[in-house]
């Protein structure tokens, strides 16, 4: 479907195609002229076009966008202000340090419901995959990115982090604020899918945290874990229990790929698999749905206490 937050997913893909292509004027140009039903994102193409704008010199422009877009309410997190390199050439204009403290004063949290799916075959539930989105996204992406799952009987629960960066843009900065969002997520539940097997996923910086949960159990004992490409930082000391699967899927081209192997020692100490997809950059792969279907096949569908 041809949403509009499909309309910004592409727009702002592109523009990053083009920043790393060294090919700013292009983006700049399709950043002139945005749709209107993507003002909602206004204040995250702000950010997008003053990184841009910052990145060729033009900082007096880049800030200006960003007063604009403040003056209509927008607001940003104070360390994508700050420790930006394409901003940083703006910390020393005038008017830089107010926009920062208006930021700082508009920044909220939101705590919104998880979604949660059923499988389409309306049968029984063999277990729910709790998928957990990637830095800039929402529970709705990793709905559709995990979707395969309700196909082979799991249902499917999209949690969302409540830290905003700023009005639309969600990641999952710390793990205590992380593990709060999972906690309330599953109390959330629906009845009917209380003591299944949980399965731990997510993508990026999701998967980072899906990972932390399913090695530490906390908030509560995951089953397994199926992460792709995940954004690691510290890992756990040590893993509570095995689990089943326990599955890492990143590509070769991926730039988190080189993170993840200076993990692997680790991660195989903790009995996680590491599958490299040739050829795959920081993306879901075209046949992931049948991955899902060999990684869950496995997963058993007896209840907890």
């Amino acid at each position: 479907m041809d949403t509009p937050e499909a309309r910004y997913d592409r727009l702002t893909d592109r523009v990053a195609a083009l920043y790393e292509e060294g090919l700013q004027p292009v983006a700049l140009d399709l950043l002139e002229n945005v749709d209107p039903e993507l003002r909602p994102w206004s204040a995250e193409l702000a950010h997008l076009r003053a990184c841009v704008l910052g990145s060729i010199g033009e900082a007096a422009e880049a800030l200006r966008v960003l007063q604009e877009t403040s003056d209509d309410g927008g607001w940003w997190e104070e360390s994508i202000l700050t420790e930006d390199d394409d901003l940083a050439p703006l910390q020393d204009l005038p008017g830089f340090q107010k926009l920062v403290e208006l930021s700082r004063d508009r920044r909220i949290t939101v705590e919104d419901p998880p979604l949660v799916a059923l499988p389409h075959d309306g049968g029984g539930v063999r277990g729910v995959v709790v998928a957990l989105h990637g830095a800039g996204q929402r529970a709705s992406h990793a709905m559709r990115d995990w979707a395969g799952v309700l196909e082979i009987g799991f249902a499917l629960v999209g949690v969302e982090s409540s830290r905003l960066m700023s009005p639309m843009y969600r990641t999952w900065p710390d793990k205590e604020a992380a593990e709060r969002d999972l906690a309330r997520a599953l109390e959330q539940l629906p009845g009917e899918l209380r003591g299944l097997p949980l399965i731990a996923a997510g993508f990026s910086a999701g998967g980072r945290v899906a990972l932390d949960w399913a090695l530490t159990g906390r908030p509560a004992p995951a089953a397994g874990v199926v992460v792709l490409a995940p954004a690691l930082r510290e890992l756990p000391a040590e893993a509570q229990g095995p689990l089943s699967p326990a599955s890492i899927v990143i590509g070769t081209d991926d730039e988190l790929l080189e993170v993840v192997d200076e993990a692997g020692e680790r991660l195989s100490e903790f009995g996680l698999s590491i599958e490299r997809v040739p050829g795959l950059t920081h993306e879901f792969p075209a046949d992931f749905a049948a991955r899902l279907t060999t990684l869950l096949s496995g997963v058993s569908t007896a209840r907890g206490a």
